[in-house]
């Protein structure tokens, strides 16, 4: 279709044919996070701007050139998410979740930001979201890094690794931040656009360029693991030793900074070198001045957040193939009386075998092209009611998967026949 309406340039449909690898994963997510006591929170795809631009930071590409940003009847300036953190920490404080109260919580959904479209990049992407609130130590680190160290395992990716890095107390990082802006004003000259601009803004991101071009400047820029004060050393070192003994390989990279201005402490990411440059596919950290800096209590908090569409590809790419369970029987019916009966029949067989699944075949045709659906639709067995069986108060029973014969029973027995058989 050509002439029709197109989708917006980055916002993708997600079809059948590819929901059962979403469905698998996101089975998987929700049962590894109740297994380790996590509960669902669900917060509002628009929030207000200011929202964003005091948690995430005025200076950064998002706030600056990425968000969905409109003004609606009322005058307010509005904001499609962009990220979860904030509207999960802004649900905190609104509902009145804290107050001295830990709260372990996780959410999944759709994000936006106008971006320029490319494999591994969209403008609406999903992302599942994890949050830990009140919780100071660096237990709660390790936890979450191990969490999904487990997650890998269930879905049998192994080309994942684990970066982790701190970013020390806000003050250890003002001092820090001197001490790069004077490093990057001496070299001033040989910065790309991008880095000249963060330099007045949002130093640290300039240690995230991509650019060839700049590496050879970044990689003589002071370190931040050199300028933490004791506290944050302390628990980072803590945390190194507890994914030791969790026997979780990971490398300290010290140019991991983030792009998100509310981080503080550690920081981690996931990557893999199977998506090419978009290699990120979980990441997060502490941001323990955020709930604060919104107007809430002084709370210790750390989350990270999952590229859905990253982790798929990546089951792709190492031929996961989620199991898709087939219908157990699939009801073939001819003539009108036949169609209406069956119905009622379908349901009640939902009816008395909860646990079985039941298709009915509409769309009619003659009984060569309905067992033709019922046997692409993998059923084990089918139903065969006509008139004729109508009229004589019985139903046939075909086994699609095997050698054994038709068989009729009375309409009342289905269910009983129906269960012995898939039991065979």
């Amino acid at each position: 279709m050509t002439n029709g309406i197109q989708p917006i340039r980055g916002m993708n449909d997600v079809l059948p044919a590819e929901i059962g690898l979403w469905q698998h994963l996101e089975g998987a997510l929700r049962e590894l996070v109740a297994t380790y006591g996590y509960e669902e929170i669900r917060v509002p795809i628009v929030e207000h701007t200011e929202l964003f631009k005091r948690s995430i930071g005025e200076f950064t590409d998002i706030v600056e050139k990425e968000m969905y940003t409109f003004t609606d009847q009322g005058g307010d300036s509005l904001t499609l998410r962009p990220e979860t953190t904030a509207g999960i920490a802004r649900a905190a404080i609104s509902n009145g979740l804290l107050r001295g109260q830990k709260h372990k919580l996780w959410c999944i959904g759709p994000m936006f930001r106008h971006e320029r479209p490319q494999k591994g990049r969209y403008r609406q992407f999903h992302q599942f979201d994890v949050e830990a609130l009140g919780y100071e130590g660096p237990d709660v680190d390790a936890e979450l890094i191990v969490m999904l160290a487990r997650l890998w395992r269930m879905l049998g990716l192994t080309r994942v690794k684990l970066q982790l890095n701190s970013l020390g107390t806000p003050a250890a990082r003002a001092l820090y931040r001197e001490q790069l802006v004077a490093y990057f004003r001496g070299h001033e000259a040989a910065l790309d656009t991008d880095s000249r601009r963060r330099l007045g803004g949002n130093p640290l991101r300039i240690l995230d360029s991509k650019n060839p071009d700049m590496q050879a400047i970044i990689a003589g820029a002071p370190l931040i693991v050199d300028h933490l004060d004791l506290e944050s050393r302390a628990h980072f070192e803590t945390l190194q030793a507890a994914l030791r003994a969790a026997g979780i390989d990971f490398v300290v990279n010290p140019r991991l900074v983030r792009g998100l201005d509310y981080y503080s402490r550690t920081v981690f990411e996931w990557t893999t070198d199977a998506l090419g440059a978009q290699d990120a596919v979980c990441s997060g950290g502490r941001y323990d001045g955020l709930i604060a800096q919104l107007g809430g209590e002084a709370t210790p908090a750390i989350g990270f957040a999952m590229g859905i569409e990253r982790v798929v590809e990546l089951l792709r790419l190492a031929n996961v193939v989620p199991v898709v369970r087939a219908p157990d029987v699939y009801l073939v019916t001819q003539g009108e009386r036949a169609v209406s009966a069956g119905l009622a029949l379908a349901e009640q067989l939902r009816d008395q075998l909860p646990q079985r699944r039941v298709a009915f075949g509409l769309g009619g045709g003659n009984f060569k092209a309905q067992f033709r659906r019922a046997d692409r639709s993998g059923a084990r067995l089918a139903l065969v009611l006509g008139d004729s069986e109508l009229e004589r108060g019985v139903i046939a029973i075909k086994h699609l998967r095997g050698e054994a014969n038709q068989i009729e029973c009375p309409v009342a027995e289905v269910s009983a026949r129906l269960e012995a058989a898939l039991k065979e």
